[in-house]
């Protein structure tokens, strides 16, 4: 049996001698802090041009992370890659050889790609801050605002649980190129247009990205945009809920299915 330290330590070697997971946690940190930067000086330049609604509800946190729409499929990316290389490259026949307590194995994954993703998160959603609060100017806000840092931290966690979530989702389906098939499209498509549709903005609202989106507003409605009928940490727990739900789904299928 297969110590617990030492199948951390396993999958901690996995991770930083793949080339491809580094380089897209670099993207999602990159991507990110450049486009909310981008956003936050246009946002500026062009704040007298926005509605009397926007200008009331203009919330220069939430703004600041405008570039968490692509930066997240970043994390998807790298919560695929995660899971799915040990398939597409064979190497999962032998790591359950080596470690064949299929929970220790999958968990101990989990843990550490998560806590790599949870870091750069953070880094990412401090970054992305204070940078846009600087081209924002007078327009910005202050780390020690009411619920400022709760909403930086919070983009921080959002990060880290949308690539937990990817892994669940790419253990359960054993391959990246159909895990990427359906994530990338599902945030970056399906998700963004039907929180758009009247009929489907009630439903949209309890995905996971719409709803962790939440933790990172400030002013309520930011932007003048739809009220949700739950708030902050509420939103955040909605997403966690998605995210064990696809843990438990993975777990399931590697533990019944044959690698």
């Amino acid at each position: 049996m297969a110590s617990v330290p030492a199948v951390l330590n396993s999958e901690w070697t996995k991770i930083r001698t793949v080339s491809s997971t580094t380089w897209t946690l670099i993207c999602a940190f990159l991507v990110t802090v450049a486009m909310g930067a981008a956003l936050s000086a246009l946002l500026k330049s062009q704040f007298d041009d926005l509605s009397a609604a926007e200008q009331a509800t203009f919330d220069p946190t939430f703004v600041s992370f405008s570039g968490m729409v692509l930066g997240q499929l970043a994390m998807v990316v790298f919560g695929v890659l995660v899971v799915g290389t040990e398939y597409s490259s064979g190497m999962i026949r032998t790591s359950l050889a080596a470690v064949p307590q299929r929970g220790s194995f999958l968990f101990s994954k989990i843990a550490v790609a998560g806590v790599l993703a949870l870091v750069v998160g953070l880094a990412t959603s401090f970054m992305t801050f204070f940078l846009s609060q600087a081209l924002l100017g007078d327009r910005g806000t202050g780390i020690g605002a009411e619920n400022v840092l709760r909403a930086v931290v919070g983009g921080g966690i959002y990060m880290g649980l949308i690539a937990v979530f990817s892994m669940g989702v790419a253990t359960m389906l054993r391959s990246s190129m159909l895990s990427l098939g359906i994530l990338m499209p599902f945030f970056f498509l399906v998700s963004q247009i039907l929180s758009a549709v009247p009929g489907a903005k009630s439903v949209a609202r309890y995905f996971p990205d719409q709803a962790g989106s939440k933790i990172m507003q400030v002013v309520p409605d930011a932007l003048n945009s739809d009220p949700a009928p739950y708030g902050p940490w509420t939103g955040l727990g909605i997403m966690a809920l998605w995210v064990v739900a696809a843990l438990i789904g993975g777990y399931v299928v590697l533990k019944k299915r044959d690698a």
